[in-house]
């Protein structure tokens, strides 16, 4: 093909449908004949996963959010370098002239997820598929950025604080470890970071009237929390 951008949109709009896959929602139906989306936050992610339907249906979710993401990465890098260029795949790595379009890729994921059409564009909040899409794309940067997470939800029992904390570290980290990379990846994982920030707007305002939930892994909830 030698046309690198045509396969970027491709692989975008492919990966986007990927990302929208519903994980949550159909565990919920499969393993506990539930629909997360009507009770606790009504997210399909992994946390009201854990809250309606428990621990093994929040785990799978996680597993395949996360799972969906990386493939997205993992497929694209070699087919864009190698019949978009024609060139080996270090010609997606950050500073190399096709880094923003693996940056746009992991961002058509995380936006699939977080705005579904399968589900009439209402989704997750991006936090596992965004994992999965970072660590394909760099994992030392996803490990740390999981690192930050735990700390964060450790110290706090908030999900949402650490999802939060690791959605502003993304770009932060991007920036400081690949200072040299190109203006249109360090936008892509920018706006990664802030699109989950504002998937989280609901539990930011939870959180300054006190009102989140905090993390367990017992407790069930049957009923929206806006009830």
């Amino acid at each position: 093909m030698h046309n690198p951008i045509l396969l970027t949109a491709i692989c975008a709009v492919v990966s986007f449908f990927i990302g929208a896959i519903p994980f949550g929602l159909i565990l919920g139906r499969v393993f506990n004949h539930t629909d997360i989306r009507k009770a606790g936050s009504g997210n399909i992610g992994t946390t009201n996963a854990l809250r309606v339907a428990g621990p093994k249906v929040a785990a799978l979710t996680l597993l395949l959010d996360c799972l969906k993401g990386a493939i997205c990465v993992l497929i694209a890098r070699p087919l864009i370098a190698d019949l978009g260029y024609g060139f080996p795949v270090s010609i997606m790595a950050p500073g190399a002239p096709g880094d923003w379009m693996l940056g746009v890729i992991c961002l058509a994921a995380v936006w699939g997820h977080i705005f579904s059409p399968y589900l009439n564009f209402h989704g997750g909040k991006g936090i596992a598929v965004g994992l999965g899409v970072i660590l394909a794309w760099y994992w030392p940067i996803g490990l740390s950025l999981l690192g930050m997470f735990i700390v964060a939800v450790a110290i706090t029992k908030y999900v949402s604080v650490g999802s939060l904390a690791a959605a502003i570290g993304l770009p932060i980290a991007a920036c400081a470890v690949f200072p040299y990379s190109s203006l249109g990846l360090k936008f892509c994982m920018a706006m990664i970071g802030i699109t989950v920030v504002w998937a989280h707007r609901a539990n930011i305002k939870k959180l300054t009237c006190g009102k989140e939930s905090k993390l367990s892994f017992t407790k069930r909830v049957t009923e929206p929390d806006d009830k």
